[in-house]
């Protein structure tokens, strides 16, 4: 569970979380050449989130919560510094653009060529978070689901 503060909102990943997070990548690291660049990929990923606003790292920290939940098969990894996840190909499928990194009002979820949420001639491929709910995770895991499919 993450951390509290007065007003309950998450600010970030526990120290249990944080310990569990490193233990996994060292077990990847532990499976040889594949695993190891898996586990700098999450490193990256976690480092990058560490880095973020607090209010950032809620929804960073919850939307690679979420996407390690729904889809354990995508490689972490940062893409411009972002958290992004990719395909076996090592394509990006969707990055999480943090607010502070670009000095804007919401963080996006951001799908790229490889997701495949192609629906017609034209489909969102961009979506605003602002804050993180259960309905939030809900639809984030089914974008993460459809965009693997």
């Amino acid at each position: 569970m993450p951390t509290k503060n007065a007003t309950s909102e998450s600010v970030g990943f526990t120290a249990a979380e944080r310990a569990a997070m490193k233990g996994r990548a060292a077990e990847l690291r532990a499976e040889g050449k594949a695993g190891a660049k898996r586990a700098d990929g999450l490193q990256a990923v976690l480092d990058s989130i560490a880095k973020m606003a607090p209010e950032d790292q809620v929804l960073a920290g919850r939307v690679h919560a979420t996407v390690t939940a729904t889809a354990p098969g995508l490689w972490p990894k940062t893409w411009y510094g972002m958290p992004a996840y990719a395909d076996d190909d090592g394509k990006i499928v969707f990055c999480f653009k943090n607010a502070g990194k670009f000095n804007s009002r919401y963080s996006t979820l951001e799908f790229q060529d490889a997701a495949h949420l192609d629906d017609g001639e034209i489909w969102p491929v961009s979506y605003a978070l602002e804050k993180w709910s259960p309905a939030v995770e809900k639809r984030v895991a089914e974008l993460v689901t459809a965009a693997i499919s």
